[in-house]
């Protein structure tokens, strides 16, 4: 009798700790449908993350969605898109679009989560992310040239437009081909989980372009 009560046990654990199974992406559960946004990948399946480095939930998701990102299918074009929703998410995505433009981003993409949830560096001080960058080896005049520069202020209007656009609530928030909008929050799973969700979400998108094709 013991033994078959552990055994039930067991069984209903792992039930409740194995990571869930996706058959099909489903509306209202693992996505919901926005206004159609363009697209500028072509051929190829635009995916977005838009994210604040503030955001402690943007900061989770991270190594799992760039564990992903090594290995997207092969007709998956992926971008960030720093989403601004008021004005101390702005010196967050200066210094994002900053560091782009230094060519300095992939080197540091990673560090700046780190610097601001570990190191506690103020996401909305922009003083202090351009002194962290700095002591990253960032030359400071050329990303301070770059964070006060006309492209920068349309880099910033663009942020803030897109956020408006795309119907976001909050992030983190993923936009698959412009007209589904997914992510944790919304698929009700934790961010371990979600890149499963995010690849039958793409899958939809995928299953509609082959069929829009053929007619």
């Amino acid at each position: 009798m013991q033994l078959t009560r552990y055994l039930a046990f067991a069984t209903l654990f792992l039930a409740w700790s194995m990571p869930p199974a996706f058959a099909e992406a489903v509306a209202g559960r693992d996505y919901q449908d926005i206004r159609p946004q363009p697209t500028q990948t072509g051929d190829k399946i635009e995916v977005i993350e838009f994210f604040w480095y503030g955001c402690p939930h943007c900061n989770d998701l991270h190594p799992y969605l760039k564990k992903w990102l090594a290995s997207k299918p092969a007709d998956v074009e992926f971008r960030y898109v720093p989403a601004i929703f008021r004005d101390s998410w702005v010196p967050g995505a200066k210094l994002f679009y900053g560091l782009e433009i230094t060519g300095d981003l992939n080197r540091l993409n990673d560090k700046v989560y780190d610097a601001i949830h570990l190191e506690t560096i103020n996401a909305g001080d922009e003083k202090a992310l351009v002194d962290w960058a700095v002591k990253q080896g960032v030359d400071r005049k050329k990303l301070e040239d770059a964070m006060k520069s006309f492209s920068m202020g349309s880099k910033v209007a663009r942020s803030k437009q897109m956020s408006k656009d795309y119907q976001l609530k909050g992030v983190p928030a993923v936009v698959v081909d412009g007209k589904y909008l997914t992510g944790p929050g919304l698929a009700q799973t934790g961010p371990e989980h979600f890149t499963p969700v995010l690849d039958e979400v793409i899958d939809k998108a995928r299953k509609e372009r082959t069929a829009a094709g053929k007619k």
